[in-house]
């Protein structure tokens, strides 16, 4: 490999996830910078705080909410690693190509991998869903009741 090959891994596995992670730092800070000058200027005034706003979620998800997310993820990461297998074997097929020389195994690892992690997720989703559903029912009554009082 020269230079020039090593480049394109070394920004992806390297410096791409180093500037997600700063940027998505960056964003928290600048939430929590606008909300710390809001709640001074409202003490400045002598207002009245409500402690709530110094939390960083102003609305935490619930149960159901973050189970749902979880199956978002599932569904999407199943269909991704399916997505990548299919077409993988479909030019496999077609080109004949040699196994172990071709790009092929890169795409059944990959998809593997996601598809495992999608299942995953999808287990996890089930078992919450059944572990966490008295929880999930008085929450939702709790937030009923707060609603009609409302």
């Amino acid at each position: 490999m020269n230079g020039e090959e090593i480049l394109v891994p070394i920004f992806i596995c390297v410096v791409l996830p180093v500037l997600i992670v700063w940027l998505v730092t960056r964003v928290r800070k600048n939430e929590t910078d606008k909300r710390a000058e809001i709640i001074i200027k409202a003490i400045e005034s002598g207002q009245q705080v409500n402690p709530d706003l110094l939390s960083p979620q102003n609305s935490p998800k619930s149960l159901k909410e973050k189970l749902l997310s979880r199956l978002t993820a599932a569904c999407i990461t199943f269909l991704i690693g399916i997505a990548i297998l299919v077409p993988g074997i479909i030019i496999s097929q077609k080109v004949n190509w040699n196994f172990a020389a071709s790009p092929f195994p890169m795409f059944v690892l990959i998809s593997g991998i996601l598809i495992a992690i999608g299942v995953a997720l999808f287990i996890i989703y089930m078992t919450g869903k059944k572990m966490l559903s008295k929880e999930i029912e008085a929450e939702e009554n709790n937030l009923s009741k707060t609603d009609k009082t409302k």
